[in-house]
């Protein structure tokens, strides 16, 4: 292992820059962020914990750890230099986030040479070639990776003859020919073999170029490697490989969940004790264990588990906070345990209850404007309009995946993808990133938009982005799902909003972030957060909150649906839409670039399922859209 000591925030090593991701650091060398197994030791490979105080880095998130089905959330650990004459005992100093170098794969750049040679995973800084002994070593371009989440090394030598067990041991290079694309890129061997690069990347997500192709009548798979725990080991995979250039954005999908942190009671003393049962190590472990068991302790049980700290506590108050603890709970789902896309819809439904109402907690501050003093048009069509002067967003890294996005994999392979196959790290944590802001939440008035739904001209539009998705989901291999009218139109007024709302508050369109809330009947929802997505530990600077006031907003609002009448492409844009898809696999109608995408850190859907024409209607359906009327 090594630190590269590349400058990473700590929100970067969730996302996009997680366990398995490849990232290039100022010296241009490539390296592969190491497994968890690895996280939380000294930058000397030592292992000694008198010093780690790990409490520093827990993150209390209740409602995630219970989906997510894990014990505890941890910050990435930032970096303290041992040496400094201010930090004497202190504890967690030297301790890093290691990664290894990745490919291996490297070619001389002497042009006489351009040999191909292979480094270990833990080789440091640059190298020269110890062949010619001229040239320096870069890294090849290339990686082969499977839809499962593995990464191997290029197989350059089956690739040139055509083999998947070649016998020829010749030296093998690589070359340019000076033209712009892969087939520009040839591999030579000494014995005379050789083949240019075109087409590697070819092929979907089952049926890659690089497996049918690489051999006559033979299949070339995954072998299952794991390089980012640092090993070399094969697993025999057996899926399906795919060649790509490293720097490809398919070569690398986190798999994120996140929650909008909610008070598990009004009372603030036994919230005060909430957090102590999951803070406290002892007292946190032996409730855990109780409720996995569906056993309720009782009060003597409890408080000589930590009775220095509950002492401060009344037992009326204890009491209550153990009710909550352990029975409190039931309305927080297991993603595992839901149909797909059930278990998130249910997780959100709290967060739209309880978003809907004033709070007042310390990480939770909203007040509720009447919808009446917006104006009556924005009344009839807004149930509910909230500013949240304060939020706190929990992003946890549960897995990545590789080449396709949404695959149907449950999140128990996909946290496998973070530590060592038996590697004995048995530690059921995960890395999370904690965001402070504030946001606006918009409810729309559920009659309303029941009775749109139902209108003919508005289900012929959201059938025909529907079978645009389901052709993208076959293609892909992507997990299918129900679309319907509310969620295109509801994720549409979203990133209108947000355009519009870079030219108000202050903050560009890549710092707010969109959080919807949608559900059909029988237990509809149809709410969407818009939030400020970076932010520190203080929060931000109200600019969102403030044009949030009905002297404002009415007429950003306004604004944003005027100009989403008309696109600067229209009328390809809408007639597009009216016919077929565009953008992202395909599965935006009239949606493009110009007019209603936004940076993908503001989007959860990957810039797809958008269409102006459910928001404000379509140049020969103006009565499509929801927001039709707003003139």
């Amino acid at each position: 292992m090594m630190r590269p000591g590349l400058p990473l925030r700590r929100a970067q090593l969730i996302a996009p820059f997680g366990v398995g991701a490849m990232v290039t650091g100022p010296d241009g060398i490539s390296v592969m962020t190491a497994g968890l197994d690895a996280w939380f030791r000294r930058e000397d490979g030592g292992d000694d914990t008198a010093s780690l105080d790990i409490t520093e880095f827990k993150v209390d998130e209740w409602r995630l750890e219970r989906y997510l089905g894990v014990a505890e959330f941890r910050l990435p650990p930032d970096y303290r230099d041992h040496r400094g004459p201010a930090v004497g005992a202190a504890s967690n100093t030297s301790l890093t986030v290691p990664a290894v170098r990745f490919p291996q794969m490297h070619f001389c750049r002497n042009f006489k040479c351009l040999r191909l040679s292979q480094l270990p995973l833990h080789a440091r800084g640059r190298k020269r070639c110890s062949y010619c002994a001229k040239g320096s070593l870069a890294q090849v371009p290339f990686v082969a990776v499977c839809p499962t989440g593995h990464a191997q090394d290029f197989p350059f030598k089956e690739w040139v003859h055509r083999s998947v067990s070649p016998s020829c041991r010749g030296v093998l290079r690589l070359r340019s020919t000076g033209g712009a694309s892969l087939a520009a890129m040839v591999v030579d061997c000494d014995c005379g073999a050789s083949r240019n690069m075109g087409g590697i990347t070819d092929g979907g997500a089952d049926q890659s170029y690089l497996s049918s192709n690489l051999a006559n009548g033979e299949q070339y798979r995954c072998l299952g490697r794991t390089p980012w725990h640092g090993t070399e080991e094969e697993f025999g995979c057996g899926n399906p490989l795919k060649g790509s250039l490293r720097s490809a954005s398919n070569v690398y999908y986190a798999v994120t969940r996140s929650s909008i942190y909610l008070p598990q009671s009004d009372d603030s003393a036994v919230e005060a004790l909430l957090q102590l049962f999951d803070s406290h190590m002892g007292l946190s472990t032996v409730l855990r264990v109780l409720r996995d068991a569906g056993q309720v302790p009782d009060l003597a049980t409890v408080r000589n588990t930590a009775r220095a700290d509950l002492d401060l506590f009344s037992d009326d108050a204890l009491d209550a906070a153990i009710g909550v603890y352990f029975t409190g709970s039931g309305g927080v789902p297991k993603e595992d345990d839901s149909g797909p896309g059930e278990g998130e819809t249910e997780f959100r439904r709290a967060e739209f209850s309880v978003l809907g109402s004033p709070q007042m907690h310390d990480e939770l501050e909203s007040r509720a404007i009447s919808v009446k003093e917006y104006g009556d048009w924005m009344a009839e069509h807004f149930e509910r309009i909230v500013l949240v002067d304060r939020l706190r967003e929990t992003r946890a890294l549960v897995g990545f995946e590789r080449i396709v996005p949404e695959t149907p994999a449950r999140i128990e392979e996909r946290k496998a993808l973070l530590r060592r196959r038996g590697g004995g790290g048995e530690e059921d944590w995960l890395p999370a990133a904690l965001v402070y802001g504030e946001g606006l939440f918009f409810v729309l008035r559920e009659d309303r938009i029941a009775g749109w739904e139902m209108r003919e001209s508005v289900m012929r539009r959201a059938e025909l982005l529907q079978g645009q998705f389901l052709k993208a989901a076959k293609r892909r291999s992507l997990r299918e799902r129900d679309l319907g009218a509310r969620l295109p139109m509801l994720h549409t007024f979203a990133h209108l909003l947000i355009n519009q709302l870079t030219f108000e508050c202050g903050y560009s369109s890549a710092s707010l972030r969109e959080r919807l809330y949608v559900s059909p009947s029988p237990n509809p929802m149809a709410g969407v957060l818009i939030y400020t997505a970076a932010g520190d530990a203080e929060g931000t600077m109200g600019g969102l909150v403030r044009v949030g006031r009905p002297e404002y907003l009415t007429g950003i609002v306004a604004q944003a649906l005027r100009g989403a009448t008309w696109c600067s492409t229209d009328p390809v844009c809408m007639e597009v839409g009216s016919t077929s898809g565009q953008g992202p696999d395909s599965c935006n109608l009239a949606a493009c670039h110009s007019c209603a995408l936004v940076p993908e850190t503001a989007c959860e859907q990957f810039n797809r399922f958008l269409d102006r024409g459910l928001v404000v209607g379509s140049i020969d359906q103006p009565d499509v859209g929801f927001f039709a009327d707003f003139g």
